[in-house]
């Protein structure tokens, strides 16, 4: 049976791989569809301000689809190198926190139509989702610093795309991002939890 790491590349495996193959035959770098995806991405935070909300989620799908494509194409034609690793996470994140940023300015501009009070604690949700995404991915930075592998948990970056695109695209923004705030912080303890248990492995060991 397959675990959930194992589900994600094999499902990101048939969702890039006929595509992959038509861009290595094109001569177009990995580099290229990293900075293509920060576009569209920023597109996406662009649309969300203006309140065209289901525009902003199809966006986010297409800027999540080259995060995945980029990497893909890196391994397929052997191109991959630490420091294309590196570009790709830093873009990520900057594409990432644009979306926040995006979804924080409209509601800040009245896109939810509530009262100041609500809005407060829109905004404070907001900035909870952006700081836990951000710790995930952190952690798993983190970790292969130290030479520790750390691709556990529930919500890794593909998820969490997935749910914020669907509460756009639904016109259900919120109940996305509580859903967000509390599975991103239950994937920063399995990924605490997980790392506190390789290093007593290592310990061990020695």
């Amino acid at each position: 049976m397959l675990n959930l790491i194992e589900f994600r590349e094999k499902l990101g495996a048939c969702i890039t791989r006929p595509m992959v193959r038509g861009l290595s035959k094109s001569g177009v770098k990995p580099t290229t569809l990293t900075f293509i995806g920060l576009v569209i991405g920023i597109g996406a935070a662009y649309a969300i301000v203006a309140n065209h909300l289901f525009l902003g989620g199809l966006l986010l799908l297409v800027a999540g689809l080259f995060d995945l494509l980029d990497g893909a194409l890196a391994r397929f034609t052997g191109q991959a190198t630490k420091l294309g690793a590196i570009l790709d996470s830093t873009v990520d994140r900057i594409s990432e926190a644009a979306i926040f940023c995006g979804i924080l300015a409209w509601c800040l501009l009245g896109g939810t139509g509530a009262t100041l009070e609500v809005v407060v604690i829109e905004a404070i949700v907001i900035l909870a989702a952006l700081v836990g995404s951000f710790l995930v991915s952190y952690i798993r930075a983190r970790a292969e610093g130290l030479d520790l592998e750390c691709r556990v948990g529930l919500f890794t970056r593909a998820e969490r795309v997935i749910v914020l695109a669907a509460g756009l695209l639904i016109n259900q923004v919120f109940i996305a991002l509580w859903i967000l705030v509390v599975f991103v912080y239950i994937t920063v303890i399995q990924r605490l939890f997980y790392l506190r248990k390789q290093m007593k492995v290592r310990i061990g060991g020695n």
